[in-house]
């Protein structure tokens, strides 16, 4: 194993040990969704809460609960820390990243830069059966999003 893989192993496994976002926050703005996602080849489950700051263009905080396997629940943490503070269009983008990412089945390098933690990812492309729990969270927080902007 190559000193980046152990560190993107580390990440991950930090992640879902010390869980960032975990806990749904009350509703702080009127730009405010949920959204429950399930994994049924695993199990794993998700809910995740998106506020939109007061205008609607910008996210204010991620906040999630859920119960599943390490890679699920350190992606949630990991996209609750990294969601705050972004505009509607650079989450988006993010999401797509990710998901292009995760797609890629190995052959598309993660982009550090852009996607930060979340790169640590890069190695469950590789693995099929794993993707949908990394993106369990992100497809949450993107459905969230969008119905939280309307």
């Amino acid at each position: 194993m190559s000193d980046l893989d152990q560190l993107y192993q580390q990440v991950i496994l930090d992640h879902s040990r010390r869980r960032t976002g975990e806990g749904l926050e009350s509703a702080g703005s009127r730009h405010t969704a949920e959204n429950h996602q399930y994994n049924p080849t695993c199990g794993d489950e998700i809910n995740v809460r998106v506020s939109l700051d007061e205008a609607g263009d910008r996210v204010e905080s991620l906040t999630w609960e859920g119960d599943g396997c390490s890679i699920s629940m350190a992606s949630a943490s990991v996209l609750s820390e990294m969601a705050p503070g972004m505009s509607m269009g650079e989450f988006a983008t993010t999401v797509d990243q990710f998901r292009e990412m995760l797609r890629s089945r190995g052959q598309i390098e993660s982009d550090e830069e852009s996607l930060g933690d979340a790169a640590a990812f890069a190695g469950v492309s590789k693995f099929v059966a794993r993707v949908k729990c990394a993106m369990l969270a992100w497809v949450a927080a993107e459905e969230a999003a969008k119905e939280a902007a309307l």
